[in-house]
Parts: structure tokens; C-alpha cells; sequence
């Protein structure tokens, strides 16, 4: 189940297959970090080992600083959309397995957001790890308008320490019938816990895992 590093098309891509599994799962990465950020290293690893076959990529503009293009910030939310679309064709290509659109943080916003755009046509659902409700501090700037039209399952596993939203603000925002959310325990934005809580981040992490394979289970008939 360690990961492979390969092409899809002119996309770069880790792969990490589990002997049997039960869906295809495409994983993108949050604004800081790419595709090979140990939070998803660490994830992808559990994920597999938990039955998913994971496809890692990088948006453009993480692309181009691997390239060593300077640092430009993340893409618009319209070309985020366009390089799902272009992921989720190469593995259409590829599988028959359900195929659920996945990501960390501001990469599983834009899955989201696909999901909204494109009527989930095509695809399973989708998983959000830490998802981005509003900026830190900026509790009025919500990022949910498009989550209340999904026709497609959304899961999101939140820690109940994340500052892009925690559960007293969670529970009061219409996020429509498809969108559940999951809470991790003492966990941030990295799902890193408390130390007094007695749990640690890859604890945390396999239980987003363990939580993803059940959503698979459940949604993918």
C-alpha cells in the first residue's frame, strides 16, 4: 500500500492501492501544502489500509511552485472546479470503482463545489478533511451556500477544535439534507489534539479513515 508516484495523462499523481478495494478516492490538497504534505501522506496511508484506493493531485498553482515558478497563491475557485473535472475524466478512464471526490481543507471545498457546479454527475459523493466553513476569526464569511443544493453525499470530518468552524457554530448552519458532519475529538484544523485529551493526530487521522470507509459503504450502492 506505499504510495507510487505516476501519471495520469500530463497530471502527476501518488497512488496508494489497498489489496481489495472498495471505492476510488481522489484526494487533493489544502492551500499551504501539496500533495506530499505529511498530513496527506499520513492520510492516504490510512485511507488504503482502510479499503480505498487513493489518488493524491496537485491545483495548478501548487504545480507551478513544485516547478520552482515562484509562490503564486491558490487558483480561483473556477479553475479548482476544472482541474477536478480533468481528475475525475482520467479516473473514469482508468475504473469502474464509485469514484468520491475528496480533500483537505480548501481541497475539499472545491470538491464540493464540483459536486454543486455539476449535479455529483459521475461521481459517488464526496469527503471534506477539515472543512473551511469561514476564515479564522471571520465567523459572518460563510463558505456554505452551495452545500444546501447537493445532490450527492458530503461527508465532512471536523475537528471540534477548528478554527474555520467549531460545533456551536456548526450546528446552526443550513448545510442541506446531503451534508453530514462528523467531529473528531479535540482535534484543529490538522486534526492535531490537545495533549491532555490523551489522543494524538494519527489516532485522529485513522479514525477520519475508518469514518471515510463506512461513508463508502453506506453510499456507494
Amino acid at each position: 500500500m506505499s504510495d507510487t508516484c505516476t501519471q495520469w495523462g500530463d497530471i502527476p499523481v501518488l497512488i496508494d492501492i489497498p489489496a481489495r478495494p472498495l471505492a476510488l478516492v481522489i484526494l487533493a490538497h489544502g492551500a499551504g501544502l501539496g500533495m506530499d504534505s505529511p498530513f496527506m501522506g499520513e492520510m492516504a496511508t490510512a485511507l488504503a489500509a482502510a479499503g480505498l484506493h487513493v489518488v493524491r493531485f496537485e491545483f495548478p498553482y501548487m504545480a507551478r511552485r513544485r516547478r520552482g515558478e515562484g509562490k503564486p497563491p491558490p487558483n480561483r475557485m473556477p479553475v479548482l472546479v476544472e482541474s477536478w473535472s480533468a481528475m475525475i475524466a482520467a479516473a473514469r478512464e482508468r475504473t469502474a470503482l464509485p469514484i468520491y471526490l475528496a480533500g483537505k481543507s480548501m481541497g475539499g471545498r472545491a470538491a464540493s463545489e464540483w459536486l454543486a457546479v455539476h449535479a455529483g454527475a459521475g461521481v459517488a459523493g464526496g469527503i471534506a478533511y477539515g472543512y473551511p466553513f469561514h476564515p479564522p476569526a471571520k465567523p459572518d464569511a460563510l463558505r456554505t451556500a452551495h452545500l444546501v443544493g447537493l445532490q450527492k453525499p458530503l461527508l465532512i470530518l471536523q475537528g471540534t477544535r477548528d478554527p474555520f468552524g467549531k460545533p456551536q457554530e456548526v450546528t446552526d448552519y443550513d448545510l442541506g439534507v446531503h451534508t453530514n458532519v462528523v467531529w473528531l475529538d479535540s482535534g484543529d484544523h490538522d486534526y492535531k489534539p490537545l495533549k491532555k485529551s490523551g489522543r494524538t493526530q494519527s489516532q485522529l487521522i485513522a479514525e477520519a479513515a475508518s469514518a471515510s470507509t463506512t461513508f463508502v459503504q453506506t453510499t456507494s450502492r
